[in-house]
């Protein structure tokens, strides 16, 4: 009986609770500020870190069977009020036969604390508490308590960088707000949830955590179907309820949903959500596949891949159509992008593993990699523009424009990698794919994508007439190698305006300086290697080459991160954003975009801002809202995966009083728009 086995742990608790004043405690808890200076009139976040001992585990704020969440008891300064702890999504444990809702690993809970505008700047506001909690292991319950604590000043309420960061993945994992009500219907002993949940929504190991207590059997079987756009939960029930019901349902991988249900009609069961299982949907994966390589085959259309095939052209255009020498330069194109899609997909689904909340161009949300990879640019321009002749600078530059196999795989690396903040069409729906295939199964699809990249030269390499069409060598060439300098050296401008739109004034000094310091030395190289410099001289443009980079990537290392500020005429998108304004009635309409992803600036410019658009807009009262991806939000990602993505862009229109939102097409048209809001 579940009864006795919660007898059994209280006789434990009590017995282990004799000695745990004499021991420190099995959870060590820490109260941190996301800002030590929180300013008048406005609010700060606390945390309240719990890192548990191996085997041990602390509690949701419902526990379950026989278990119960944190309380802490204040002593708040005048002018200082604490909100509630949320907590993140928890986890499933059964011990004696009895449910807990637990985390068996570290974990932090979120507190809002509002200071009072007549607050004078200046003042302390130092916030302590005593917190009282559950331990537990599979054997023994320990009631702990310790003092919190965490030294405030009425300040300007500034952040941190890194502080920003940190509370940005403690509070990606919290529950996301559902801003649809659910249902709930008893019949007998059983009780029966509807949770509203479009069906494109990854879902994967569902469990539903009910909040309100002594309401259902927390160790009944749940049986989670799937009806249309709505998750059916039923399980047994111990006890009434009157009025709405708090829950929590999650998703899997440590996502979830907050929610609230009505009493109210539940639809019939659907078809069953079984979790996790070892077989995979053969039909998304061969279509994902499929879509993955198509996608990367029209990838070569566009701008971000364009300037790096002019390296392979000119390549090509040197090996006068001989048959073996193509072949060779293909087979190793292709390894080199197939390899590089594959390498980033492995990163990407490895710090997915490690709960980093991150998607598909992941690199260039990070200014180092962006600063990187503007040196790579702005050497392969100088070099197809002549001013210097060997590739003996730039390390990918320099193996990308060797010849024969080794020239080919760096070239083919080269492209994938530029090429992944491009999300054309087809490319969306294929990636978010891997958000619910096993890893064995995902990987393919990244491999699918640099496998599309390189299409157009495996064709050209294996297929004769194709090559046949390729020009004869000839004094053209070198005309041609410094007209592909025109779209090298904008790709080395949009990178430097994305250095700067990251970090500021930090990024823009280190994008010109290296611009400077880079031009100088391949400037130098170039005199040298035509007999009319001094490799001394070079050698000293170097070392200062070097000293300015490594201290513009310490500087760009510790600088805050801004948000990039977009041309958009819409608000900042947040879950609490989008619930707010979806109860106004209005149509929503909801982008994610990233200032490094040329398919969104493309639709922003052609169809979102255009003037007809927003006056249409305006005119129907729609709501914009806009979620900047940039530098990486764990909140947007979040959002992504419950739309089944994981690139950008996205498109969601909510159409007032609808379910769910409308996933629109990747290429936007201002008469789409426009439709939509009924202009």
């Amino acid at each position: 009986m579940a009864w006795r086995g919660a007898l059994a742990l209280l006789a434990l608790a009590v017995l282990a609770s004799t000695s745990a004043a004499a021991r420190s405690t099995h959870i060590t808890p820490k109260l941190v500020a996301e800002s030590t200076a929180p300013a008048p009139g406005g609010t700060t976040t606390l945390a309240l870190t719990m890192e548990p001992e191996k085997t041990w585990h602390g509690y949701w704020s419902n526990g379950g069977d026989a278990g119960f969440g944190l309380q802490v008891e204040w002593n708040a300064p005048e002018g200082v009020t604490v909100e509630p702890f949320r907590y993140p999504v928890p986890d499933a444990l059964i011990l004696f036969g009895m449910m807990n809702h637990v985390y068996e690993h570290p974990y932090a809970l979120l507190a809002d604390v509002r200071i009072d505008k007549s607050v004078v700047p200046g003042t302390d506001l130092t916030l302590s508490g005593v917190a009282n909690w559950l331990a537990c292991t599979d054997k023994v319950c320990v009631p702990e308590k310790a003092v919190i604590s965490v030294a405030l000043k009425a300040g300007d309420g500034a952040v941190a960088a890194a502080s920003r960061e940190r509370f940005d993945g403690w509070r990606a994992l919290l529950p996301q707000p559902l801003d649809r009500h659910g249902t709930w219907e008893r019949r007998g002993d059983t009780i029966r949830f509807a949770i509203p949940l479009p069906a494109s929504t990854a879902i994967d190991a569902p469990h539903l955590f009910v909040e309100t207590r002594n309401l259902i059997d927390y160790a009944a079987t749940q049986n989670v179907s799937r009806n249309g756009d709505h998750i059916i939960v039923e399980t047994r029930t111990k006890g009434e309820a009157v009025g709405p019901v708090a829950a929590l349902l999650k998703l899997g991988s440590g996502r979830g949903l907050s929610l609230q249900l009505e009493p109210g009609t539940v639809p019939a069961a659907g078809k069953a959500i079984t979790g996790p299982s070892s077989g995979i949907d053969m039909a998304m994966f061969w279509t994902a596949l499929g879509g993955a390589i198509l996608g990367g085959l029209i990838l070569n259309l566009m701008p971000c891949v364009f300037p790096i095939l002019s390296l392979k052209a000119l390549s090509l255009a040197r090996s006068g159509g001989d048959a073996r020498a193509a072949k060779v330069e293909a087979l190793a194109y292709t390894a080199g992008a197939a390899l590089t899609a594959l390498l980033l997909g492995a990163v990407l689904l490895g710090l997915r593993a490690a709960g980093e909340q991150v998607g598909w161009a992941f690199q260039l949300q990070h200014p180092l990699s962006v600063f990187l990879l503007l040196l790579l640019a702005i050497a392969i321009t100088l070099n197809l523009a002549g001013v210097y002749e060997l590739p003996s600078f730039g390390g990918g530059q320099r193996l990308a424009d060797r010849g024969g196999a080794a020239g080919g795989f760096w070239t083919g690396a080269l492209a994938a990698f530029v090429a992944t903040p491009c999300s054309g069409p087809l490319l969306g729906a294929a990636l978010g794919a891997t958000l619910v295939l096993p890893a064995w199964a995902a990987l393919p699809i990244f491999g699918g994508l640099g496998f599309g990249i390189a299409l157009p030269f495996l064709a050209i390499g294996f297929v004769p007439a194709l090559r046949n069409r390729l020009p004869k060598p000839g004094p053209w060439m070198a005309r041609f190698r410094k007209w592909m300098a025109v779209p090298m050296a904008l790709t080395a401008l949009a990178l430097a305006v994305l250095l700067w739109r990251q970090t500021g004034s930090v990024g823009a000094w280190a994008a010109f300086g290296l611009l400077v310091w880079t031009t100088t030395v391949l400037l130098s190289l170039g005199r040298s290697q035509r007999g009319k410099g001094s490799r001394s001289i070079t050698a000293f443009f170097l070392l200062v080459l070097i000293a300015t980079t490594v201290a513009s990537v310490l500087q760009l290392a510790d600088h805050s991160q801004i948000k990039a500020s977009s041309n958009s005429s819409g608000s900042t998108f947040s879950p609490a954003a989008l619930a707010k304004a979806r109860a106004t009635g209005k149509p929503v309409f909801v982008y994610f975009t990233a200032d490094w992803c040329l398919s969104c600036k493309a639709n922003e410019a052609g169809a979102i801002n255009r003037e007809a658009v927003q006056n249409v807009f305006k005119d129907k009262g729609v709501v914009t809202l806009v979620g900047d991806w940039t530098n990486g939000d764990p909140v947007i990602t979040r959002t992504l995966a419950e739309h089944g993505r994981n690139s950008v862009p996205l498109y969601l229109w909510y159409a007032p009083g609808a379910a769910q939102p409308e996933i629109l097409p990747q290429i936007l048209t201002p008469g789409l728009l426009t439709d939509k809001a009924g202009g």
